[in-house]
C-alpha cells in the first residue's frame, strides 16, 4: 500500500504548537514519557496473553530498549508490547486527548497567558508529543500482536502525517526520533543514563540502554517496596507516570494490607483537577494488577465513583491472574479490596484536613466530586461529612460543619443553607435578610450536587439540614443583634395587613400558594418561599433545565409588613379606587421576586407595561 498523508485535526495542530514550544520547562521529560507509553503497551499485552498466550509465543519477558545512532542523530525507543494496527495508529497518534482536547482548547482560552495554563497539559494524554520538542522528524513503526502487517506512522509535527506499511516483523513498537539541530546533549549515553535513573526507575520493566546486558532501572514494583525504602522524589515521579501528569501530587498514600485478603496499594491525589473529573461515565484513574501483572484501569468495582479523582495502582494477592473484565465487576474479593481502600483514604483525608491551607487546595479541585458520596455512600457518610467545608455568610474561609456547629445561635437548631449558582449571587439574596440580622450563619452551596445531598443527610450532629427558601422559618424565637445605625420600622396594623393579604390573595390566584407575612425580611418587600413539603426553588430549576419535570410548584410570596411600600400599599387596602393600582403592584412585587431568585418572567410584556404606567403615574 502507497503511503497516506493525512492532514492532523485543527484544534490538535495548535496543541502540538503548544506542546512544542510551551508545555515543559525541562525537554529530557520526552523520554520518560516514551518509557511510560512503552511500559504500558507491555502491560496490556501481558494482560491478553493471560486468555491468548498465542499473542506472545515463546517471547515472554517484556522489555524496553533505547539505543542512539551519533552519526544519523537518532534516538529510537522499542518494545515488545501489544502494538498497533493502522488505525489504531491514526487514531492515537493523529487525535491528540480525542474528548479531552476541545475541553483543554477551552480552558486555554479563558487563561490570560498559555503559561499559567499549560502546566495543566499533562492531564490530556499528550505526552508522546513531546517528542517534538527535540525531534524534527517521528517516525512510529509498530506490529500489533497477533496480525500479519506492520505499519510506520511518520510526521514532522507541523500539520500532517503519513501512514505506510513497514517491513517490520517483530511484535511491538519502536519509536525513531531525528533530532534537530542543537540538540546534541540527547546523543550522550551517560546523559540518556541520567534521564533514565532519574524519571523511569520505579518502571517495573528492565529499560536497556544501547547493547549493555544489565538494565539501568531497578525494575521493580514501587507500591511492593517498604514506605522507608522509597523517597519523595520517587513517589513523585511514579505519580507522573501512572497519571500522566506534570505537577506534584497533593497527598501519597501507600500502604499493605494483610489478613483474610492481601493487597498493596500505592495512591495519589492529584494535584489539580484531572481534565475528565465531571465526565458523565465517572472513571477513576487506579490501575489493578494480580500479583505484578496488569489487569485493568477500567474495574468498575475497585473505587467509589466519588473517589474517581485518585491515580495510582492496587495489586491483589488473591484475585485469580484469569480473571476477566467482566468477572471483576461482581468480584467480592474486589468488593472487600474497594471497602479498605476507601476506608484508607478517608482517613488519610481526615488527617491531611487538619492542615486547612493545603486541604483548602484539595477542597477547590475535588470538593464538589466529594459531595456525590455524601448522597451515595450511606456506609462512609459519617466520615464523608466530617470531610464536608464550605463558604458561609459569615466568612470566606472554608468551615467544616463542626465548626458551623460550634458558632450556632442560641434557640438555633437547625444549620441552614442556600442554593445557587454562585456565591456572590447568593450573598445578595433577599432570603438572608433575616437570618443577617439576628447574626445566624448561613451555608452558601454552589455546586450541583449541593442541590441533592442535604435532603439524603438530613442532619448532622443532631441538628437538622434546612433550606432557608423553605416556608415558615421560625426565627422569631432568635433575638436580633442589637443595631443603632438603622432605627427600627415600624410594621403595618395587622387589620390593614390582613387586607392586604387576602387582595393579594385573590388578584394573584394560583400563580402563587399562599401569601403571607414574613420575619426573614428586613430590606426587600417580597420574596418567594417552597412549601416544606416542595421541592427546593434551586432544585426545581435544575430539574426543568434537564427536563426532568414540566410543571412548576407554585410558590408562597412573602411579604415584609415592615416596608414602607407594603405599609402604604396595606393603608390603601380598604380605600376605594385603589384596587387597580394595587392590582398592578401586586403583580410587579411577584415578578420581582421571581427575578432576585434569578429566574425569568413568564410574561415579561405584561411586567413591561406595568411597569412602565406605575412610573408614568409616579412622574
Amino acid at each position: 500500500m502507497a503511503e497516506e498523508r493525512i492532514a492532523f485535526r485543527a484544534e490538535v495542530s495548535r496543541l502540538l504548537d503548544i506542546v512544542v514550544h510551551s508545555m515543559y520547562s525541562e525537554k529530557e521529560i520526552f523520554l520518560r514519557e516514551l518509557i511510560s507509553n512503552a511500559s504500558d503497551a507491555c502491560d496490556k499485552l501481558r494482560y491478553s496473553a493471560l486468555t491468548s498466550p498465542e499473542l506472545t509465543g515463546e517471547e515472554t519477558d517484556f522489555k524496553i530498549k533505547i539505543a542512539i545512532d551519533p552519526k544519523a542523530r537518532t534516538i529510537t525507543v522499542s518494545d515488545n508490547g501489544i502494538g498497533m494496527s493502522r488505525d489504531e495508529l491514526i487514531e492515537n497518534l493523529g487525535t491528540i486527548a480525542q474528548s479531552g482536547t476541545a475541553a483543554f482548547l477551552k480552558k486555554l482560552d479563558e487563561k490570560e497567558t498559555a503559561k499559567g495554563a499549560v502546566s495543566q497539559i499533562g492531564q490530556f494524554g499528550v505526552g508522546f508529543y513531546a517528542a517534538f520538542m527535540v525531534a524534527q522528524m517521528v517516525e512510529v513503526s509498530s506490529h500489533k500482536a497477533g496480525t500479519s502487517e506492520a505499519w510506520c506512522w511518520r510526521s514532522d509535527g507541523k500539520g500532517e502525517f503519513s501512514v505506510e506499511e513497514d517491513p517490520k516483523t517483530d511484535r511491538g513498537t519502536t519509536v525513531t526520533l531525528y533530532l534537530k539541530q542543537g540538540e546534541d546533549e540527547f546523543l550522550d549515553e551517560e546523559r540518556l543514563r541520567g534521564i533514565i535513573k532519574l524519571y523511569s526507575d520505579h518502571i517495573a520493566l528492565p529499560v536497556f540502554l544501547n547493547e549493555y546486558e544489565e538494565p539501568i532501572n531497578q525494575a521493580s514494583a514501587l507500591w511492593l517496596r517498604s514506605k522507608s525504602d522509597v523517597t519523595q522524589e520517587q513517589y513523585t515521579e511514579f505519580y507522573h507516570h501512572v497519571a500522566h501528569a506534570f505537577e506534584d501530587p497533593a497527598l501519597t498514600i501507600h500502604w499493605k494490607a494483610e489478613g483474610k485478603i492481601e493487597y498493596a496499594g500505592l495512591l495519589f491525589v492529584p494535584g489539580m483537577q484531572p481534565y475528565d473529573l465531571f465526565d458523565p461515565k465517572r472513571r477513576h484513574g487506579v490501575k489493578l494488577y494480580v500479583k505484578r501483572v496488569y489487569i485493568t484501569d477500567e474495574a468498575e468495582g475497585l473505587v467509589p465513583p466519588y473517589l474517581r479523582f485518585l491515580r495510582g495502582v492496587i495489586d491483589s494477592e488473591d484475585l485469580p491472574l484469569n480473571v476477566s473484565r467482566e468477572m471483576l465487576q461482581n468480584n467480592p474479593l474486589l468488593s472487600k479490596i474497594k471497602q479498605g481502600l476507601t476506608h484508607k483514604v478517608l482517613g488519610d483525608l481526615l488527617t491531611f484536613a487538619k492542615d486547612a491551607k493545603t486541604y483548602a487546595e484539595f477542597w477547590n479541585n475535588f470538593g464538589a466530586v466529594l459531595k456525590e458520596g455524601v448522597y451515595e455512600d450511606g456506609q462512609n457518610r459519617d466520615a464523608l461529612m466530617k470531610l464536608l467545608r464550605f463558604r458561609t455568610t459569615n466568612s470566606d474561609e472554608l468551615t467544616s460543619l463542626e465548626d458551623y456547629v460550634s458558632r450556632m445561635k442560641p434557640g438555633q437548631d437547625a444549620i441552614y443553607y442556600l442554593n445557587g449558582d454562585d456565591r456572590e449571587t447568593l450573598a445578595r439574596s433577599p432570603h438572608l435578610e433575616g437570618f443577617k440580622a439576628r447574626g445566624i450563619e448561613v451555608l452558601l452551596l454552589t455546586d450541583t450536587v449541593d442541590d441533592f445531598w442535604p435532603g439524603a443527610v438530613g442532619t448532622f450532629d443532631g441538628k437538622t439540614l434546612k433550606s432557608v427558601t423553605r416556608a415558615g422559618q421560625d426565627l422569631d424565637k432568635i433575638a436580633p443583634e442589637e443595631k443603632t445605625d438603622k432605627p427600627k420600622e415600624e410594621a403595618a396594623p395587622q387589620d390593614a395587613l390582613a387586607s392586604l393579604i387576602a387582595f393579594m390573595k385573590l388578584t394573584l390566584g394560583d400563580k402563587i400558594k399562599d401569601v403571607r407575612a414574613s420575619s426573614r425580611l428586613t430590606d426587600s418587600p417580597v420574596c418567594l418561599a417552597t412549601d416544606e413539603n416542595d421541592i427546593d426553588i434551586h432544585l426545581e430549576r435544575f430539574l426543568k433545565q434537564h427536563n426532568q419535570i414540566r410543571n412548576e410548584s407554585t410558590r408562597i410570596l412573602e411579604i415584609n409588613a415592615s416596608h414602607p411600600l407594603i405599609r402604604k400599599m396595606a393603608a390603601k387596602a380598604k380605600a376605594e379606587g385603589a384596587k387597580e393600582e394595587l392590582g398592578d403592584l401586586a403583580w410587579l412585587l411577584l415578578d420581582q421576586a421571581y427575578l432576585m431568585d434569578g429566574e425569568a418572567l413568564s410574561d415579561a410584556t405584561s411586567f413591561s407595561r406595568r411597569l412602565s404606567s406605575l412610573l408614568g403615574k409616579a412622574l
